[in-house]
C-alpha cells in the first residue's frame, strides 16, 4: 500500500484541481518544496469543513509521510481513493 500511495501522490498533478473522494468535491493543492524533496498536499471539502493535509518526504527512507493534524490513515485513503474531475 505504500508503494500504490507514492505512485497516486507523485501522478497528481501539481498545482490546484478538483476531485471527488467518497461523494464529496474537494479542492486539492499539489505543490514541491525544498528541491523537489518535499511534496505537500492540500485538500478542502467544498461544501463541509473536512480539510486532507500532508506533507511526503521523498528522501527519507522510501518516503515519509507527515500528515498536518490527522492520521496517516486519513491521508493515504483519499490519495488512494480520489477520483480527479473537470470543473
Amino acid at each position: 500500500m505504500k508503494n500504490k500511495f507514492k505512485q497516486n501522490l507523485i501522478k497528481l498533478p501539481m498545482g490546484s484541481f478538483f476531485v471527488l473522494y467518497k461523494n464529496s468535491k474537494y479542492l486539492v493543492k499539489k505543490e514541491s518544496v525544498s528541491q523537489n524533496k518535499i511534496l505537500k498536499i492540500y485538500a478542502k471539502e467544498l461544501k463541509g469543513n473536512d480539510i486532507v493535509s500532508g506533507n511526503y518526504f521523498l528522501t527519507i527512507k522510501d518516503g515519509l509521510l507527515k500528515p498536518c493534524e490527522m492520521s496517516d490513515a486519513k491521508v493515504i485513503d483519499f490519495v488512494l481513493n480520489l477520483e480527479i474531475i473537470d470543473e
